[in-house]
């Protein structure tokens, strides 16, 4: 194990609770490359926090391979190709925005790239950060988005950390509600696709993965808003779906003409979409909660919604059902084809990072820093681990190998806190 830090300080043995018994076209080039060996985007290589790895359901503090200390602040994941592990990262001290990148074997670093110096917004929610975007790998190229200066720029770079082109995209100025900046770039064919929502300014922007040329802009509605896109396969064809802005919407990832639009949801969203062959399922958000179920064939039909809200992070369908953490700490399970609550189980909370699926088993940790794993059982809530694994936790899994890279915030006796990136087994 990598000595940078002690395991003592990643899992805290005092709070741990050992629990026992209780396909999309978007992501063709990383499957061709091996699934298993890669985790290239926001949401792994399916694009809904879904894979077929397998890993512990416990984390115990002797299931931890390796932990490196990262500087700065970032709740984005680890972007985990054959070699390297990449991050963003943002530190306030220095006023610097860069992207890391480290061994995969020993979590070594191997190399740092400052993409911007100065320029970091004065204002931000507490609990965003100027570097919470995933980076997008697509084989050959890392797309990072940083907001700096008043506005939203894409920086390509190689495995190496050289930069190969870097284009502003728009304006971004939030004044009434200057909470930062969110949406991770996405790939599509030969697209990298980068969602921005303001008061003044909202589109989606398709550019050339190899020259950052533009291809189209999707003109969205003037309001403040976090979700990123997301290329589904539903209702037979590529669908590019987002939330916010009060309204669950499908777009032509070729050409960005608007498929579907459908009132739904909220003004501001956080998470990505999941979806089915048949459906839609989104939630959020601000003002209002609300979770919401939305035919894909292009008829708009509203199919279940209902009052719950999950905010900041995204949910998980599998098998028939739809599984989320809301904001309170509340776990719950729905039957996908109309609604029906299958169970509910309170974990407290709040929680922003994701839920993830490992073939079997749900992994799911609260701002606080606890981890809980779970079966994915409409049946009945199967709980398999309960335990502290960090002093707060805001960044998602990468599960890659039956590896989990996990970015995890510590603070010591001396009431510093310090981030690392761990790999669990």
């Amino acid at each position: 194990m990598n000595s940078q830090m002690g395991r003592r300080h990643f899992l805290a043995a005092s709070s741990t609770l050992a629990l026992g018994a209780i396909s999309s076209p978007v992501f063709a080039q990383q499957k061709m490359q091996g699934a298993k060996s890669a985790w290239w985007c926001w949401r792994g290589p399916n694009g809904d926090g879904t894979c077929d790895q397998t890993i512990s359901h416990s984390l115990q503090k002797d299931k931890m391979k390796w932990a490196t200390p990262v500087p700065g602040r970032g709740h984005a994941s680890a972007t985990v190709t054959e070699n390297a592990i990449y991050l963003p990262t943002a530190d306030r001290a220095q006023q610097t925005q860069s992207v890391l990148a480290f061994n995969r074997t020993d979590g070594k670093p191997l190399w740092s790239q400052v993409i911007h110096r100065g320029g970091l917004n004065h204002k931000n929610h507490p609990k965003n950060t100027e570097a919470t975007p995933t980076i997008a790998f697509d084989g050959e190229r890392l797309f990072a988005v940083f907001f700096n200066a008043d506005a939203i720029h894409v920086t390509a770079l190689n495995p190496q950390g050289e930069t190969l082109y870097q284009k502003t995209l728009g304006s971004y100025k939030p004044d009434k509600y200057p909470y930062g900046y969110a949406p991770s770039p996405i790939i599509y064919q030969n697209f990298v696709l980068i969602a921005a929502e303001y008061e003044l300014e909202a589109y989606i922007v398709a550019l050339d993965r190899a020259t950052g040329n533009e291809i189209w802009r999707i003109k969205r509605p003037n309001n403040y808003s976090f979700s990123p896109p997301i290329v589904a396969r539903t209702s037979g064809r590529d669908q590019l779906v987002i939330s916010g802005a009060n309204q669950v919407a499908s777009y032509d990832p070729m050409t960005g003409q608007q498929l579907w639009t459908t009132a739904a949801t909220t003004a501001a969203t956080c998470g990505s979409i999941v979806w089915d062959e048949e459906r839609v399922y989104a939630s959020g958000g601000y003002p209002k909660p609300e979770t919401v179920c939305i035919a894909s064939d292009g008829s708009g039909r509203v199919i279940w919604k209902n009052d719950q809200k999950c905010y900041e992070q995204s949910m998980l369908y599998h098998e028939g059902a739809v599984y989320c953490v809301n904001d309170t700490g509340i776990a719950y399970c729905w039957r996908a084809s109309d609604g029906q609550l299958m169970w509910r189980e309170r974990f407290g909370g709040p929680y922003s990072s994701s839920p993830t699926l490992a073939k079997d088993v749900i992994h799911v940790f609260s701002e606080a820093g606890e981890h809980f794993a779970y079966r994915p059982n409409p049946e009945r809530f199967e709980l398999l681990a309960r335990e502290q694994v960090a002093t707060d936790v805001f960044a998602s899994p990468s599960i890659v190998e039956n590896t989990m890279y996990l970015r995890v915030g510590n603070t010591g006796p001396d009431g510093v806190r310090q981030e690392y990136l761990a790999a669990l087994t």
